[in-house]
Parts: structure tokens; sequence; C-alpha cells
């Protein structure tokens, strides 16, 4: 099943300035282990030392929070999107 994965911005330094890539996966943890296998130095800004989404990156599946679905082992279909969404934060103190 082919899935297309977005890269953010942020990020697309880690995995060859691709916006986009493709791989054939069951479940978003499948698809996102092809694609830190693929780019390793993607890993350390997607997930903590024991292997664990970090908190502040959040994965969609056709803009469905996969932490309300059932979180890595969500299902894939031939043409899903997943995307990448890091929280971003920032700013002055005032």
């Amino acid at each position: 099943m082919a899935v297309k994965m977005e890269i953010p911005t942020a990020l697309r330094q880690f995995a060859g300035k691709q916006a986009s890539v493709e791989f054939n996966a069951a479940t978003v943890g499948e698809a996102l282990k092809q694609l830190t296998g693929t780019y390793a130095d993607l890993r350390k800004h997607l997930y903590t030392d024991d292997g664990r989404i970090r908190s502040f990156v959040n994965i969609y599946l056709n803009d469905e929070d996969i932490r309300y679905l059932q979180k890595e082992n969500t299902p894939t279909k031939d043409g899903d999107t997943i995307s990448i969404v890091p929280s971003i934060a920032g700013g002055a103190k005032i």
C-alpha cells in the first residue's frame, strides 16, 4: 500500500530536501520506520531515546491525529497521506 508522507519544511534538510516521500506500509508506524531508515538523521527529531514519538511532534493520517486513532498501529491504505507536524514555539517574553 503506497502512502505519501509529507515532510515539514523545518525537517526537510534531514530528508534529502524532500517535501514528500512514498512508502509501502500497512501502518503509520511502518511508514515512519521506513522514513527514519531511509533518512536516519530524522530519527532524533521524531523520536525520544527510548523510541517514543516526541511530545512536540504530531502525526496525522488524512487530517486525523493518530493519538486519537491507534497511534503508530493505525492502519493505512493505498493513497493515504501521513503528515508530520512539529509544534512550533518561540517568541519573546514580555
